[in-house]
Order: structure tokens, then sequence, then C-alpha cells
């Protein structure tokens, strides 16, 4: 049953880094279905990264759920109180006039204490600690510059590294009838959920036909958080290798359609769909 609910966390995240790469070449990020997006993707990874946790702490069966509630409670206030603290501390500490480098060094050291503490002392997936950095380190001043820090090492070290180690655990299974079947049936499971969940969530919002199939094909992408997810199920036996291979093809197909997708539905979809869209309110 677990591993059957871990397949659903992984369909459950949303990769904002291709949609809003999407949106911006079309220049519709600004539009009321991309702001809508844009917001929904990130709760997305927010819900999905909960629902992460959860699972994993009930993956050790000498575990009561509501420890594991217990747990996830705790960790929050102990986040929100090293938020605090951190940001008194990193505005305090910033003077006009100091060198740069140094910030990116604490911040990177905050965000891996966060994960440690997280996983060692609260039993959290660890990646819900170094999301939670990111979220306070993003309330300070130098937001923009370390950010910037941030991707040049996430692509020059970090990300290889990470996607190398994905390859190295991927043993393709015998391409069966069945293990065909099933990768089949996950790509349209993935993409009608988002598709038709995340539209109809739309239309009940009072958004036009349109701009509810513009929202809906916009959460389709999976990419690097469902790989995450996945890699966090490997290593606690919740994903199995024969499960592995079907998952990890899903997220490259919906990484691959979906700006495909996107682009189709922003130059055809709706009234004036040339036109940018009157922007929220």
């Amino acid at each position: 049953f677990l591993q059957n609910l871990f397949i659903g966390v992984i369909l459950t995240a949303t990769s904002v880094s291709i949609t809003v790469e999407t949106l911006k070449e079309l220049g519709k990020l600004k539009t009321r279905s991309g702001n809508a997006i844009l917001g929904a993707a990130i709760i997305d990874d927010i819900l999905g990264i909960i629902a992460l946790t959860v699972v994993t702490s009930l993956a050790d069966s000498t575990v009561h759920i509501w420890i594991v509630l217990l747990r996830i409670v705790g960790f929050f206030v102990f986040a929100l109180a090293a938020g605090f603290l951190f940001y008194k501390f990193y505005t305090r500490w910033v003077t006009p006039g100091q060198g740069m480098h140094r910030h990116v060094i604490i911040a990177f050291v905050f965000c891996l204490a966060m994960s440690y503490v997280a996983e060692a002392v609260f039993g959290v997936a660890d990646i819900t600690g170094a999301f939670i950095a990111g979220l306070i380190i993003s309330c300070t001043q130098r937001t923009k510059y370390l950010a910037s820090k941030f991707d040049v090492l996430s692509y020059a070290y970090l990300s290889p590294i990470f996607f190398a180690s994905i390859g190295l655990q991927v043993k393709l299974p015998q391409m069966t009838s069945t293990v065909i079947l099933f990768s089949a049936i996950l790509v349209v499971v993935a993409i009608l959920t988002k598709v038709v969940g995340c539209g109809l969530g739309a239309k009940m919002c009072r958004y036009k036909n349109y701009q509810s199939l513009r929202i809906g094909i916009g959460m389709i992408s999976r990419g690097e958080v469902a790989l995450i997810v996945a890699s966090k199920g490997t290593a606690l036996g919740l994903l199995g290798s024969n499960f592995l291979g079907p998952v990890i093809l899903t997220v490259i197909i919906t990484t691959i359609i979906t700006p495909i997708l996107l682009k189709i539905v922003f130059k055809r979809g709706g009234p004036n769909s040339q036109l940018p869209e009157p922007p929220e309110g």
C-alpha cells in the first residue's frame, strides 16, 4: 500500500522551473493564467513535500501516525524559530561594502543544517528542511545575488551529481507487455490528473474554459521535484527498481510535452488569444 501511495506522491509534484521558463518565452507569465499556474505549482510542491514526509515516516512500522504528525508540527515550530533567528542574525550582519562571497557560504551552510536537522532530529524528509531554508533566505536583502550564485553552484556541481546518481540507480526491467502497459497508464494518469483536476479547480474559481485548459496543461510537468521524491523512495525501499524506470519515463515525457502543449493552447485558445490577458483584478 505504501508503495502505491508513494507513486501517488511522486505524481503530486509540479515542475515550476519548466513551466515558468515556457511562460516567460511566450510572454504570458504575468497573465491571469500564468499567475494561477505559478501559485498553484508552488503550493503543489509544498503539499507534495508534506505528503512525502508523512509517507516516508510511515515506512517505519514502529512509529504511530500521531507521532509522525507530532514530529512534523515540531519541525515546523523549530523552523519558525530558526528562521526568525537566522533572519535577525543575517540582517544585522549585513553591512554596506562587505564582501558578498561569505553570504553565499553562510546561506548554503544554513540549507545543509536545516536539511540535516529535519531528517536526523525530527524524522522529516531532508528536502523539507532545504525547502524551508530557501523560503527563509528569500526574505533577506540579498535574494537576487544569492539566487544567481546558487544557480551557478547547482548547474555546475550539484545537479550533474544528482542526475548521475539517479541514472546509476535505474535498472530498466525487461520490457514485457505488463511493464509497457504500466508505463503507458502512468503517463496517461500523470497527464489527465493535472489537466482534469487543475482544470476543474480553475473552472470552479470562475476562470474561462480556455484559461482552465491552460492552467491544467501548465501543471503537467513533473521535472526535478518528482525525481528527488523518487530518489528518496528508492533509498527507503518504498520504490522498487521495477517502478523507477516507468516513473522516470513519465517525468521525461511530461517534461517534453508540457512546453509544446502550452505553446499550442496559448496561441489557439480563447478569444483574442494573441493579445495578453488582463492581469488579476
